[in-house]
């Protein structure tokens, strides 16, 4: 039996088109722009995915919040002229395929990559992301190499989650990984993490699955094919010089994303594939 599903295509105000995906079991929206996810609200749950109040939706611009996907490169590239997490997060996917299933909604999208500056991605290949929306959220991204040399890269699903108070949050699961922050490390997590002051934490060799503790619930995040993930908090001077931020909102949200950086960089050979993938719910 087919999950009874409705999922169209909207536009905001400014323009920008997004998927919306209203099932029994979810609420979602993925933009085009970017393969950006910004809501996934399972049927009576709150949502789990924060994007900021004062995100204005502008072409050309990344969403502040949701899943932006980080690629070919994560962070600063060693060309600093270069846009900081690479360029997918700024163009236009297309929308491939809906399928529904007994269990979710399963939505599918590719970056045509003639929209890819040579001069960043010289490569051949192609990027799709999958979105499976259930009583869960699952996203999967997926590079296939399609030219005769292996190539290399970093990657993130740079995900954003929200939380009443970021005093009394904190996020299990990462005991035992080692992190590098502002460029300092290797440190050992020996406890579970809490926030008071900015966190820039990306961690090698991390356990598969993490707990974000909040005052309105758990939330488990999962990563597939990753041995590394980003811990990311502004806190407050860095709020004040981000864009589409408010400088009062690092009190309401925290980054947990699945990545492939540092050690954890990817290669994929000819006619090979790699899937990233995280999963998201309610605890």
């Amino acid at each position: 039996m087919e999950l009874s599903a409705s999922v169209s295509i909207q536009r905001t105000d400014s323009g920008l088109e997004y998927i919306q995906v209203d099932s029994a079991l979810c609420r979602g929206k993925v933009f085009l722009q970017g393969a950006q996810l910004t809501e996934f609200t399972p049927k009576g749950q709150g949502n789990l995915i924060w994007v900021s109040a004062d995100e204005d939706y502008i072409e050309g611009k990344a969403v502040r919040g949701g899943i932006p996907i980080c690629w070919p490169w994560f962070g600063v590239h060693s060309d600093p002229q270069w846009p900081i997490h690479g360029v997918a997060r700024k163009l236009i996917w297309r929308a491939e395929e809906v399928i529904e299933h007994d269990t979710h909604v399963e939505v599918r999208l590719s970056l045509p990559m003639t929209l890819v500056d040579d001069t960043y991605w010289p490569h051949q290949s192609k990027l799709e992301v999958t979105f499976l929306f259930g009583q869960s959220i699952e996203v999967r991204l997926t590079n296939t190499n399609l030219g005769q040399n292996a190539f290399t890269l970093t990657q993130a699903l740079h995900a954003y989650f929200p939380t009443p108070s970021i005093n009394e949050t904190s996020v299990d699961g990462l005991q035992g990984a080692q992190y590098i922050e502002f460029g300092q490390g290797p440190f050992l997590q020996e406890e579970v993490v809490h926030f008071a002051r900015e966190t820039d934490m990306v961690y090698t060799q991390a356990p598969a699955t993490q707990m974000i503790n909040t005052p309105d619930g758990r939330i488990e995040v999962s990563r597939e094919n990753s041995q590394s993930c980003v811990l990311w908090n502004p806190w407050v001077e860095k709020s004040q010089r981000l864009s589409n931020f408010k400088d009062d909102e690092y009190l309401s949200m925290l980054c947990l994303e699945a990545a492939n950086v540092m050690d954890d960089a990817i290669v994929v050979n000819p006619g090979e594939s790699h899937t990233l993938s995280t999963r998201i719910r309610w605890a």
